[in-house]
């Protein structure tokens, strides 16, 4: 009987690639192995559209001697492949030739053909630059099939691919087509190679559980939290959005909600994690046209359709949400201080590019939207620039909430970190402070957040509840005599107040406690004396 535990396909194959990779390294494994699964995920998905358009046409086969249904047709049907193409593209957006279809390179794999490995070159180079309308180029730019890791020779390559191939294709079948199966696999898995790959899983993953309070908090009414969740958001942003998990996430609790979503934006610096998000987005059922994934530099803005100067023209967001690098460094030109993300508040230090991100969402956001973002704590307290740019942003009224999380919750860093909630236009003229820093489960690596946890951080933050050691509304008059240092523990002392003693009450028990050690010496001593001993 096949499995249908969505998690269990993902623990399946993580243990064919621990199995399989050997020497080779967690990372250059992990594209390999995930872009397999998005080659299966897009040939299920154009077989299952193909068989839906040809109807009856569709061939049935029976010792095909390892050709498919639609390898059949296309032989038998050359005449109508344009046509049927064409309405492939009208309806799923994509084509993908029979002979670089998954269940074609599983059988090379299987039989242990030689042409396996240029069957896979060319049929990634197909999806590359065919298989869309639009721009897929460089998708499988970071998958090196005559990488040396593979094997010495072609033929030791062509083999080492069969074998992974093989098991791979062996894991999935143990498991339902359901169709967000591959999808759910693909999240595990990139979380459990973001778990191996230690600092540089900051690059590509954001937890799961701190992804749900952003995801949570961002699908929230911006003006009022408390009247529930949004039921259309058309527009999100993440600005430093690695594998795209952030974004899915957030897409699915609006949609878990009833509510509809229009286009996920993201922006990606590293090569081979922008390709991870675009094949992310892809797997997870979202079409082509219903996001963007640009592979450039965040703190230069070098993506066109944010280049707008004109502020009624500009592309505006409903949702953003980060989690950027933390106190990177970078190098901010003078000309940079008159960029229309910063003028109005000064540059970021070059120590700590922090609220550099900050401004850059904060910039795109829609006045009736809500930004979320992942900051070190740094940020709440730290002095020269940074203090002018947090200043304006609390005068101004654009930081809503302050919530700060527990240590080690990340693969990247153990050091404790804070979620920022801005807007553009706020109801509540205080601030919100969340200290959730004793909230959590403790792992032996690294710490963890129960759906309870999460849950509690969230309706705090939508009912703004104040709780005794752990949230408390704070007006502005009183951040402007602290300076304008929003360090959470000012604000929310989580340590328990000490009981109050009563020193009259203490000495007299001390007073009776002592009487009654008198009294028993005194005892003591006379049967010691009857013993002939002498006195203690």
């Amino acid at each position: 009987m096949a499995a249908n535990n969505h998690s269990d396909l993902g623990k399946t194959l993580w243990k064919i690639a621990d199995d399989l990779r050997g020497s080779m390294n967690a990372d250059d494994f992990r594209d390999y192995m995930l872009s397999f699964l998005f080659l299966r995920y897009l040939s299920d998905n154009y077989e299952e559209a193909a068989r839906k358009e040809l109807g009856k046409d569709y061939p049935s086969l029976n010792g095909n001697g390892g050709k498919t249904p639609l390898f059949v047709w296309y032989e038998q049907n050359p005449g109508d492949v344009a046509e049927f193409e064409k309405q492939m593209r009208r309806k799923i957006h994509y084509v993908i030739e029979p002979q670089y279809l998954w269940n074609n390179i599983a059988y090379l794999a299987k039989t242990q053909s030689k042409e396996l490995l240029k069957t896979l070159q060319k049929g990634f180079k197909y999806i590359e630059n065919q298989s869309f309308e639009s721009t897929f180029q460089g998708l499988f730019s970071e998958i090196n099939l005559d990488s040396d890791k593979l094997g010495k020779s072609y033929e030791e390559r062509n083999k080492k691919l069969c074998t992974i191939i093989q098991k791979i294709a062996e894991g999935i079948n143990q498991f339902s087509t359901d169709k967000d199966i591959l999808g759910d696999a693909y999240e595990y898995l990139i979380g459990q190679f973001a778990a191996g790959s230690g600092k540089k899983a900051g690059e590509f993953y954001t937890p799961q559980r701190i992804s749900d309070i952003l995801s949570e908090i961002v699908i929230l009414d911006s003006q009022d939290p408390a009247q529930g969740k949004k039921k259309k958001i058309e527009r999100v942003l993440d600005f430093a959005c690695g594998s795209g998990s952030l974004l899915l996430n957030v897409r699915r609790k609006i949609i878990e909600a009833n509510g509809t979503i229009g286009k996920l934006y993201g922006q990606e610096k590293n090569i081979t994690t922008y390709n991870l998000a675009r094949m992310n987005m892809l797997l997870h059922g979202v079409k082509d046209t219903e996001f963007a994934i640009h592979h450039g530099d965040t703190l230069l803005n070098d993506w066109e359709i944010l280049k707008e100067i004109n502020p009624a023209k500009k592309l505006e967001f409903d949702a953003v949400v980060a989690n950027p690098p933390f106190s990177y460094r970078w190098e901010p030109t003078e000309e940079m201080a008159q960029d229309f993300r910063f003028k109005s508040y000064g540059l970021a230090p070059r120590s700590a590019a922090d609220f550099a991100f900050l401004l850059h969402g904060f910039h795109f956001l829609g006045k009736e939207g809500t930004m979320a973002i992942i900051l070190p704590h740094g940020v709440l307290f730290r002095g020269g620039a940074e203090e002018k740019i947090r200043r304006k942003l609390l005068v101004d009224g654009n930081i809503d909430t302050v919530i700060g999380l527990p240590a080690n919750l990340f693969f990247s860093t153990g050091i404790p970190v804070c979620i920022l909630v801005l807007k553009k236009c706020k109801k509540f003229d205080d601030v919100l402070f969340i200290n959730a820093a004793e909230y959590y489960e403790k792992g032996k690596r690294q710490n963890t957040l129960l759906p309870e946890h999460i849950r509690k951080i969230v309706e705090t933050y939508q009912f703004r509840k104040e709780e005794d050691h752990y949230s408390r509304r704070v007006s502005m008059a009183e951040i402007e005599k602290n300076e304008f240092n929003l360090n959470i523990s000012r604000y929310v002392n989580t340590a328990q107040e000490e009981e109050q003693i009563d020193l009259t009450d203490v000495s007299n028990k001390l007073t009776e406690i002592e009487q009654q050690i008198a009294k028993a010496r005194e005892t003591h001593n006379q049967y010691l004396k009857e013993l002939g001993l002498p006195p203690i």
